[in-house]
């Protein structure tokens, strides 16, 4: 089974009929883990789905293949890219790549401002998320909203998050900050710029070199003399 078999869009009104199954897949796959995010609504998942927040893969047949949705904190300063799921007949095919992508730049779109952030345990998303350009932070650089974060009490692991005082917990955090990555990019390009213009500059030279050389090489021996 390959990606081509699939399309990733955003969810839409008429892809609620599937919200009770994407909910039972994720509890599921938390509990096969024996971590994972905080438990979700059927009703909930729907409103994602209204609300243009949410992506959803399908197979070419109209099966359910995969589903992530987004959130938002602190006043849309902060969005999170949660509930990546994929069916079990599905997996091993890259298809959670090809929705974290689609749902990462739904989030770029919808949010272009907002710090894009992950909590997750699992090392393959970690490696999407890393290549997506995330990187690890702590838990301090997240959103300090506290509705978010009451979301994690029907994590298993929800005992040692407070244990840890809400610094640290079984999951690790990732980040992608619109603002660093604009400044990354500013810096790729000053240095792109410094490069040809030092090329340039040889470029210059050579051709001051070739001028004084021509005469030179194409002058007779007896003119030389």
């Amino acid at each position: 089974m390959t990606e081509n078999e699939f399309v990733v869009i955003p969810a839409a009104k008429n892809h609620i009929q599937h919200a009770e199954t994407i909910c039972n897949e994720m509890a599921e796959s938390a509990k096969a883990r024996g971590t994972g995010i905080a438990r979700r609504t059927t009703e909930y998942v729907a409103q994602k789905m209204l609300e243009g927040k949410a992506v959803i893969a399908l197979h070419k047949d109209g099966r359910w293949a995969g589903f992530c949705y987004i959130e938002t904190w602190s006043h849309g300063k902060f969005v999170a890219n949660s509930g990546l799921i994929v069916s079990p007949e599905f997996r091993n095919c890259g298809l959670a790549k090809s929705i974290k992508y689609r749902v990462f730049e739904l989030s770029r779109k919808n949010f272009p401002d907002a710090k894009i952030f992950g909590l997750t345990t699992g090392l393959a998303v970690m490696k999407i998320n890393s290549e997506l350009g995330y990187e690890p932070v702590t838990y301090s650089e997240l959103t300090p909203d506290e509705e978010f974060w009451k979301g994690c009490q029907s994590c298993v692991n929800f005992d040692i998050l407070i244990s840890k005082d809400r610094k640290n917990c079984m999951c690790t955090a990732m980040l992608w900050d619109p603002v660093e990555k604009a400044k990354e990019l500013e810096e790729k390009m000053q240095k792109l710029s410094h490069k040809a213009s030092l090329l340039d500059r040889i470029e210059e030279s050579i051709k001051k070199s070739v001028k004084v050389l021509l005469p030179i090489l194409f002058t007779s021996p007896r003119e030389i003399r």
